[in-house]
C-alpha cells in the first residue's frame, strides 16, 4: 500500500502522521521549536524552525519506515491560523512570525472595527480580534513601516512551509477565513477590505480548496529522500478545519467539544448560513463549499491545569478526579466559571476573571474539582446553545475529543450537560489525520472526504445523558449564565486596582 503524510504545524511543535491507504498508522514523527516572547503579551516564532522541523520528521520517517521513500505519493497540511509571515520581493522572511496567540493588537482591532462598521461581518463573518491576522498587518504598517515597505508576500504558516517544499504559493479558504481578509460566501479576497487598510491585492497567495494540489515536491527533497516517485502537495487547512475532518465532523446533527489548554464547541454549517453576528466564528470548512462555525473557551484545560497545580500539586489528575462520580450534578452547589485569563465565546472580554461562587465548609477538594470540570463544559454549552438558538441546531451526537475524553466521569459530565450522546474517536489523531485525509482524497484514494472519513475515521460509544442529571444541569446552567453579568463590573475595578 502507497503513504500519504500529514504535517500539522502547530505552535509548539510539527507532527508528522504517516498512513497507509487502509487508515492505519504506520508512525508518527515530531520535532519541538520555541516561541519568542519580547515582552508581554507579543508572541512569535522563526518561520525557519519549522522548517528544520519539518527536515527532522522527514529524516525520521526515512530512517525509522524501510519504504518510505518507495511509497509516498502525497502530502499536506495542518496549521495553526492567523499567524503572520512576511516575504520580501525575493520571497525571504523579513520578521519572525507573529502568531496567534499574540495580544499587542487592541487598538489595531479597534481601527478595524471603527472603519468597516457592519461591513465586517457582513463580509468576513467574524469580529475583529487580536488573533486574527489583519490586524498583526496594521501593526507592522504602525509600527515598523520599514519592514511593510519591503512586504511583498503574505502567507500563514502552513503555507510557508507548503511554499519551501514545493515553489509555489497558495492558501486554502479554512485558512484565508481566519485572515479577516476573505469574503467568506463569495471565496474571494475582500478589495473592500483590502483598499480600506492599504494592502495590494498582490501580496496575497492564490486561493485554492483544501484538497487542491499546490505543486509537487521540488527536486532537491525528492534527491535527498531518494523517493521513487513523483510526491503531489496538497494545500491542507487550518488547525480546526482538519481537526474536524479528522473527527468526522461532516454534518449538522454531529458536534465536537474539544479540550486541550482552550476549549473549542463545533459544528457544522449547511449552505445557507446562520447569521451568528460574529457572536461564534463562523469560518470556511476544508469540504469543499462548506463552512463549520466554532466557539472558543481560552482556558479549559488550563482551568484544570492551573486548579491541580495551584491547590494539588502533588496530586495525579487520577488522584484528583477520583470519586467526583459520587457527588451529585451541580458539585453540591459550587459552581465554577473558567474566565481565569478572560472569555472568547459569548463574551469577547480580556478583562473579566473566574469565579468559584457558593463555597461552603461541606466542600471538599473533590467538590471543587468537580466544579472546575462543570464549568468548563458550561462555557463550551455557551456555544452550543447560541448554535442551537440562532441556527436551529439539534445535536444527537457530540465526538469528544483531548483531555474531556479520557476520563469517564468528565464524559458523562459532557452527555448531561450538553443532552446528547457523547462518543470518542476509536484512534485519536487530532488535525495530522485530518490533513492526512487531505492528501487521500487528493491523491484519488477516495473520491471525496465523507468516503474518505468512512475509512480513517472510526468512533467507540462514551456516554449517554440521563435524563435526572440533564434536568438538574439545565438548573445549574441557567445560575451559571448568570454569573458574569453580575461579576464583570467587580472584575474591571478590581483589575483597575491591582
Amino acid at each position: 500500500m502507497a503513504y500519504v503524510l500529514g504535517l500539522d504545524l502547530g505552535t509548539s511543535a510539527l507532527k508528522g502522521l504517516l498512513l497507509n491507504e487502509a487508515g492505519h498508522v504506520i508512525y508518527r514523527a515530531s520535532a519541538e521549536y520555541p516561541l519568542i516572547h519580547l515582552q508581554s503579551g507579543y508572541s512569535e516564532q522563526e518561520p525557519s524552525e519549522w522548517l528544520k522541523a519539518c527536515e527532522k520528521v522527514l529524516d525520521t520517517l526515512n530512517e525509522e519506515v524501510a519504504d518510505f521513500s518507495e511509497k509516498l505519493v502525497g502530502i499536506s497540511f495542518s496549521g495553526q491560523m492567523h499567524s503572520l509571515v512576511v516575504l520580501d520581493e525575493k520571497q525571504t522572511v523579513l520578521r519572525p512570525a507573529i502568531l496567534w496567540n499574540d495580544v499587542r493588537t487592541t487598538k489595531q482591532c479597534q481601527k478595524i472595527t471603527a472603519t468597516l462598521g457592519e461591513k465586517l461581518i457582513q463580509v468576513t463573518k467574524n469580529k475583529a480580534l487580536e488573533g486574527f491576522t489583519l490586524p498583526k498587518i496594521l501593526w507592522l504598517q504602525e509600527n515598523e513601516p520599514e519592514t511593510w515597505q519591503k512586504v511583498r508576500h503574505l502567507l500563514l504558516p502552513k503555507d510557508y512551509l507548503g511554499f519551501w517544499l514545493t515553489g509555489t504559493q497558495h492558501m486554502d479558504y479554512s485558512d484565508a477565513a481566519g485572515t479577516l481578509l476573505l469574503d467568506v460566501e463569495k471565496k474571494e479576497w475582500s478589495q473592500t477590505i483590502l483598499e480600506a487598510f492599504a494592502i495590494p491585492s498582490t501580496y496575497l497567495p492564490t486561493l485554492i480548496d483544501s484538497q487542491g494540489q499546490t505543486g509537487n515536491l521540488k527536486a532537491n527533497f525528492i534527491e535527498k529522500y531518494g523517493f521513487k516517485q513523483t510526491v503531489k502537495v496538497f494545500a491542507g487547512g487550518a488547525d480546526n478545519a482538519c481537526g474536524a475532518l479528522g473527527a468526522g465532523i461532516l454534518n449538522t446533527e454531529t458536534g465536537m467539544a474539544s479540550i486541550g489548554t482552550s476549549g473549542v464547541f463545533l459544528s457544522f454549517e449547511d449552505q445557507a448560513l446562520p447569521d451568528y453576528q460574529g457572536d461564534l466564528h463562523l469560518f470556511n470548512h476544508s469540504l469543499p463549499n462548506t463552512h463549520y462555525s466554532m466557539g472558543v473557551t481560552l482556558a479549559a484545560g488550563h482551568s484544570l491545569s492551573w486548579f491541580k497545580e495551584t491547590f494539588a500539586k502533588n496530586t495525579s489528575y487520577d488522584e484528583l478526579l477520583s470519586g467526583i462520580d459520587q457527588i451529585a450534578p451541580g458539585a453540591d452547589g459550587l459552581l465554577f466559571t473558567p474566565y481565569i485569563v478572560g472569555e472568547r465565546t459569548p463574551y469577547p472580554d480580556s478583562q473579566i476573571r473566574g469565579s468559584f461562587i457558593g463555597i461552603d465548609t461541606k466542600h471538599t477538594l473533590q467538590h471543587f474539582a468537580k466544579a472546575v470540570l462543570e464549568g468548563i463544559t458550561f462555557s463550551l454549552k455557551d456555544s452550543q446553545k447560541l448554535m442551537e438558538e440562532v441556527a436551529g441546531k439539534k445535536f444527537k451526537q457530540i465526538v469528544s475529543v483531548g483531555g474531556g475524553a479520557k476520563n469517564q466521569d468528565w464524559l458523562q459530565i459532557e452527555a448531561d450537560v450538553f443532552n446528547a450522546e457523547i462518543v470518542c474517536l476509536t484512534v485519536e489523531e487530532g488535525p495530522g489525520l485530518g490533513a492526512a485525509m487531505l492528501a487521500a482524497v487528493g491523491v484519488g484514494w477516495f473520491e471525496d472526504l465523507p468516503t474518505c472519513a468512512q475509512t480513517f475515521v472510526s468512533y467507540q460509544k462514551a456516554a449517554t445523558p440521563i435524563a435526572e442529571n440533564v434536568a438538574k444541569y439545565e438548573k445549574q446552567y441557567a445560575l451559571y449564565r448568570e454569573v458574569y453579568p453580575a461579576t464583570r463590573e467587580i472584575c474591571y475595578e478590581l483589575k483597575a486596582a491591582d
